[in-house]
C-alpha cells in the first residue's frame, strides 16, 4: 500500500499539451513519512526543502502531496483568562519581554501555577529571556504536565523523543502525546498521527492516523487540515473524497500555510474538486511564491509565459523560472524557452531575478 509522504510541502506536476490545455496537478505519491527526523523549532507554517522531481509534461498526471510534516517541539501557552498576574505573564510573553515573563513565571510556578510553569519550560526550551537549557525546560514542562497541563504534555513529549533535556524515551513520549491529545491538544493529535503512519514508533495504523488528523484539523490545526487533505485525495484511512479534500485545502491556505495554498491553486486552476477559477489561482500562485514556495514559483512561470488565467508576461515568468531554479526547482523545457527569448527579453528577465533573489 502507498501512503502519502506528508509534510508542508506540496510537490505538484505542470501537464501542458498545448498552451489553451495548460492544466497544473500534483504527481504521484511517495511511499512513507518519517517523523523521526523532526526538528526542533516553533509552531508555525514552515517554509521548506523542495523535494520535487524537475515538472516533466504528463497526459494524466495523479494527484498527491510528497514530503512529510515536521512536528513541532515548543508551544506557546493559551492565555488563561481567569487569573490576571497570570495573563500578566502572557502579556509580557506576547510583547516579546521576555525577561520580564520570566520573572512573573518565575513567582506564579512557585505558588503552583501549571500555565506558568509551562511558560517557564518554553523560555528555557528556546533562550527567551534566560540561557538556553533543556534540562530544566523539561523539568518544568513536567511539573506542569503532573498537574495536568495539556500543552506542558506535548512540549515534554517533544523532549523526550528528541532525546533534550534527558535521555531519549520513545515509549514515554508516545504516553505522553496520547494524554495531550486526549485532553484536546491539537498539536499532540498531529504528532501521533505521524507516528501511527510512519509505523516505527508504533505499530502502522492509517485509519488511526486519520482519526488524529481529523481531530487536529477539526481544531484549526492547519499542517493537519493539509495532511488530511491528501488522505481524503488518495483515500488513505478515509474514502477518496476529492470535495472534502479541497475545502480542507482551503482552510489551510486561509491559515497561510504555504504548501496548501499551493495545491489550493492546482485545485482551482484545474477546477478538481472545486469550481475552475484559474485568476483566483494564479492570485494564490503569486502570493504562495512571494512566500518563497519554489513548486508555485514553477508554475506560476508556466501560466505566465502561455498566458493562461492571467494575461501573458513573458518576462515576468521567466523571472519566476529563473528563481525557482535557484531553489533546485529546475525546469528543462523552459531552460529551452528560455534560450530562444529575445535577447532583450532574456536580460530583463535575468535582472528581474537577480532583483529578487538580492543578487548583483
Amino acid at each position: 500500500m502507498k501512503l502519502p509522504c506528508i509534510t508542508l510541502l506540496a510537490t505538484l506536476l505542470l501537464t501542458v499539451p498545448a498552451a489553451a490545455q495548460l492544466q497544473i496537478a500534483p504527481p504521484a505519491t511517495v511511499p512513507s513519512a518519517t517523523p523521526e527526523k523532526q526538528k526542533a523549532k516553533p509552531h508555525a507554517p514552515a517554509r521548506k526543502k523542495e523535494a520535487a522531481p524537475a515538472p516533466k509534461p504528463s497526459a494524466s498526471p495523479k494527484p498527491a502531496p510528497s514530503s512529510k510534516p515536521t512536528p513541532t517541539p515548543t508551544v506557546i501557552p493559551a492565555p488563561p483568562t481567569d487569573n490576571s498576574n497570570a495573563d500578566l505573564v502572557y502579556g509580557a510573553y506576547q510583547r516579546g519581554q521576555y525577561k520580564t515573563a520570566f520573572d512573573l513565571a518565575t513567582a506564579r510556578a512557585q505558588a503552583g501555577d501549571p500555565k506558568a510553569m509551562t511558560m517557564l519550560g518554553e523560555l528555557y526550551s528556546n533562550a527567551m529571556g534566560i540561557r538556553r537549557d533543556y534540562a530544566k525546560a523539561a523539568e518544568w514542562y513536567k511539573r506542569a504536565a503532573d498537574a495536568g497541563d495539556r500543552e506542558a504534555m506535548f512540549a515534554l513529549a517533544m523532549l523526550r523523543i528528541s532525546g533534550r533535556g534527558g535521555s531519549l524515551d520513545k515509549n514515554e513520549a508516545v504516553k505522553l502525546m496520547a494524554s495531550a491529545a486526549k485532553l484536546g491538544e491539537p498539536k499532540a493529535a498531529y504528532n501521533l498521527a505521524l507516528l501511527y503512519l510512519d509505523g516505527q514508533t508504533l505499530p502502522q495504523d492509517v485509519r488511526r492516523s486519520a482519526e488524529l488528523l481529523r481531530q487536529a484539523a477539526d481544531a484549526g490545526l492547519p499542517e493537519a487540515q493539509y495532511a488530511l487533505a491528501t488522505f481524503y485525495k488518495e483515500g488513505t484511512g478515509v474514502p477518496k473524497d476529492p470535495e472534502r479534500a479541497v475545502r480542507l485545502l482551503q482552510a489551510a491556505s486561509l491559515a497561510d500555510n504555504v504548501d496548501a495554498e499551493v495545491e489550493y491553486a492546482i485545485a482551482m486552476f484545474n477546477g478538481t474538486g472545486t469550481p475552475k477559477n484559474q485568476p483566483a489561482a494564479v492570485a494564490l500562485l503569486r502570493k504562495a511564491s512571494r512566500q518563497g514556495s519554489a513548486i508555485a514559483q514553477n508554475r506560476l512561470a508556466w501560466v505566465l509565459i502561455n498566458g493562461v488565467g492571467t494575461p501573458m508576461d513573458k518576462v515576468e515568468g521567466f523571472k519566476w523560472h529563473l528563481v525557482a531554479k535557484t531553489a533546485g526547482k529546475g525546469d528543462p523545457e523552459l531552460d529551452k524557452q528560455l534560450s530562444d527569448l529575445p535577447a532583450e527579453d532574456r536580460a530583463k528577465a535575468e535582472a528581474a531575478a537577480k532583483k529578487w533573489l538580492g543578487t548583483k
